[in-house]
């Protein structure tokens, strides 16, 4: 299955070891999950995982990205005319689009369903519920 992580499903991968969305970095690594990006998501991927402020382990942070960046569907996505929230979340919904992905997000309410067309927009407990996994 691919899937699109949204940069909070990442960080709190990070974060929250033995959490859900780190069961779902989990799969990835696991290659039970197929990734798809573009450079514009490594970007933000990148420098968000970078703040300061998020302490996150530098060393793991590398090696999960290094390994994104190899393992990962890279994707030339179409732009779309959608209305979100936040225009930065539009990068991952037209990756999502362009790869037939799910979209992974601990923030749903900035992808509106009436925005999101065709594209299938969980959180990750959903997601772990679609897979039939328990949750942690």
């Amino acid at each position: 299955m691919k899937v699109v992580l949204d940069t909070n499903v990442l960080v709190s991968g990070m974060m929250t070891k033995g959490g859900t969305c780190a069961l779902i970095l989990d799969l990835l690594s696991e290659n039970r999950l197929v990734a798809a990006l573009d450079d514009r998501l490594m970007t933000k991927y990148r420098r968000v995982c970078a703040e300061p402020r998020l302490h996150l382990d530098a060393e793991a942070v590398r090696d999960f990205l290094h390994f994104l960046d190899d393992c990962a569907e890279a994707v030339t996505a179409m732009p779309l005319d959608a209305a979100l929230p936040d225009p930065d979340d539009l990068p991952f919904l037209e990756v999502a689009s362009e790869a037939h992905a799910v979209l992974v997000t601990g923030n749903k309410k900035h992808f509106p369903q009436k925005a999101v067309g065709a594209v299938q927009v969980v959180s990750p407990r959903e997601f772990l519920d679609m897979l039939r996994l328990p949750h942690p």
